[in-house]
């Protein structure tokens, strides 16, 4: 394909992402100066198909950006009433009180939204000030100038036989050149990985950390909805198997955001992390909610858990990495949003500041020095044990070490702990099968709990059947002959889409591994959580995926 020829276009930014940090760096570089030829370039078929979050917005990043956002109609008009944190047994729970949780914890002032539809009136805003918004257009490949900065983007490349080769309809896409471009994919981003490895911008950084967020919307009945309400609860059913913890948040219109997260450093391999969520929803404290509703959507998402000591070098000659792909999430707060449009805005700055001084496909160091040592830090930096805690020690060690941990940082901003590791990947946190029980998982029983492919209609993902596989085997053999034997391949159950299958002969023998490309939801957690890191989760078409209504 290198032999290709594409048109190009010139801009001054070419932003990757119309998520939270895309788009606060789009309006910001507009808000600096109008004239700037700024485009944002979206995977999904429109804005907000591909985002899924919880979602309780601290709305600290958008007052920096827009402090004007509530006369400008932005759908956030659900502010936070009642906060509660619950440590469930599997028939009862304990209401933890939240006097001695740091301040930082706490969520009154912050808003229950869907983050899809925040980024959709973002996207308004933005094209309103003259930024062009493509959705539909995925990012397959990277433009590098003659000095190995990055220079651009391909995107919107179409009609690709299964074997790669250029079919009848086929369009080759476009390269976007800027003086400087922006990787804002979320967690886990095909282009970012890229990036990160040849500038080796997680160099002396600790290793990254992820979890697996699955998320349901229901319709509920009037008299167990309680607007404002958000709930969090640790404990049943994941106990030692894994770290994790569910979401309830009361929307309006007696909506039920609620969802799921298991830490992806889980080490048996026949835990799956969709049908603990599903048993969840059957513990009383959650059925009570339920019943008599309707799901109306569905779908899941890698999170990124690292935080302080595993953020990367986020500039590299020519761009920069914003948001989730940079690792901005604060894991006990549950909130990354509001990072991810500070970065926005730093990196736009930094960018313009740049481009008036007449500069091009440097580092912006201004955007690194920010972000070391401005809101984003102070954020994550007193937040930053609690994870590894969580992960060597378990649930109780995290919130008693942790708390403290917490506590000391926001009074004095020194962290007594220090800054712990990580330690292990979460592929390499994969044990063997043999050292581990099969889970038994209840059958969902279609009111409450349902199967995967039942849910995943509520995802509403869609991708051609002609195009060539987007999850790609670096070893087509290793699913069979590394990972099924020695791990009981858990791609089978690791995936929330029902995307991997181990298929036999009815007699059981000659097993082969089947991969159910347009099940995909695009959560990344096959390309995180394999074992043998085999599995390369790169973009399928433009427009193709998950069509989220209001995740």
């Amino acid at each position: 394909m290198a032999e290709i020829e594409r048109e190009s276009m010139e801009y001054d930014v070419v932003i990757v992402g119309a998520g939270p940090a895309g788009l606060s760096a789009a309006i910001r570089l507009k808000q600096l100066d109008a004239d700037l030829n700024v485009v944002v370039l979206e995977k999904g078929s429109e804005v907000g198909a591909h985002i899924l979050s919880g979602a309780v917005l601290d709305p600290s990043g958008l007052d920096a950006l827009m402090p004007d956002w509530k006369e400008r109609g932005a759908p956030i008009s659900v502010p936070v009433k009642k906060d509660n944190f619950l440590i469930l047994g599997e028939g009862g729970s304990i209401r933890v009180p939240n006097f001695p949780m740091p301040p930082l914890m706490n969520n009154h002032g912050n808003y229950i939204v869907s983050m899809a539809n925040v980024c959709r009136w973002m996207a308004e805003q933005a094209e309103a000030m003259g930024v062009e918004v493509f959705p539909g257009m995925a990012c397959s490949d990277l433009v590098y100038g003659e000095n190995g900065e990055l220079k651009g983007v391909v995107a919107g490349e179409f009609g690709l036989n299964k074997d790669r080769t250029p079919g009848p309809s086929y369009e080759p896409g476009m390269e976007l050149l800027g003086k400087y471009v922006f990787l804002s994919e979320g967690v886990r981003g095909s282009l970012s990985k890229q990036v990160i490895a040849k500038y080796h911008l997680d160099a002396g950084k600790d290793v990254a950390k992820y979890g697996i967020g699955i998320k349901e919307i229901w319709d509920i009945k009037p008299e167990n909805h309680s607007i404002g309400t958000v709930t969090h609860t640790m404990g049943w059913p994941l106990g030692g198997n894994a770290g994790g913890g569910s979401f309830i948040y009361h929307a309006e219109n007696n909506q039920l955001f609620i969802g799921f997260v298991v830490h992806l450093n889980y080490k048996n391999p026949y835990l799956k992390p969709y049908m603990e969520f599903q048993r969840f929803k059957h513990h009383p404290e959650v059925a009570k909610l339920l019943q008599g509703g309707k799901r109306v959507a569905y779908g899941a998402r890698a999170i990124s858990e690292g935080g302080w000591q595993s953020i990367p070098k986020l500039v590299f000659p020519g761009g920069a990495l914003l948001g989730c792909s940079a690792g901005l999430v604060n894991v006990p707060r549950i909130k990354g949003n509001h990072n991810a449009m500070l970065s926005g805005k730093a990196a736009a700055e930094a960018a313009y500041q740049a481009i008036r001084d007449g500069r091009a496909g440097d580092e912006l160091t201004a955007y690194e020095d920010d972000l070391r040592s401005g809101p984003i830090a102070r954020d994550l930096k007193r937040v930053r044990n609690v994870k590894p805690l969580w992960s060597k020690f378990g649930l109780v060690a995290s919130l008693v070490l942790g708390g403290f941990d917490m506590w000391v940082a926001n009074l004095t901003g020194w962290n007594p702990l220090g800054t712990l590791k990580h330690g292990k990947t979460d592929a390499q946190a994969t044990e063997p099968a043999d050292r581990h029980k099969v889970l038994d998982y209840p059958r969902p029983d279609g009111v409450l709990s349902f199967d995967r492919l039942t849910n995943l209609s509520f995802s509403a993902t869609n991708h051609a059947e002609d195009e060539p596989c987007h999850l790609q085997l670096l070893d087509p053999d290793i699913p069979i002959s590394v990972n099924l034997p020695k791990y009981a391949e858990p791609a089978q159950r690791y995936c929330p889409a029902g995307v991997y299958e181990v298929l036999r002969d009815d007699d059981g023998s000659n097993p082969r591994f089947q991969i159910n490309a347009q099940n995909c939801v695009h959560c990344k957690t096959c390309d995180i959580k394999d074992p043998s890191q085999n599995i390369n989760w790169t973009t399928p078409q433009g427009g193709e995926g998950p069509n989220y209504p209001n995740m």
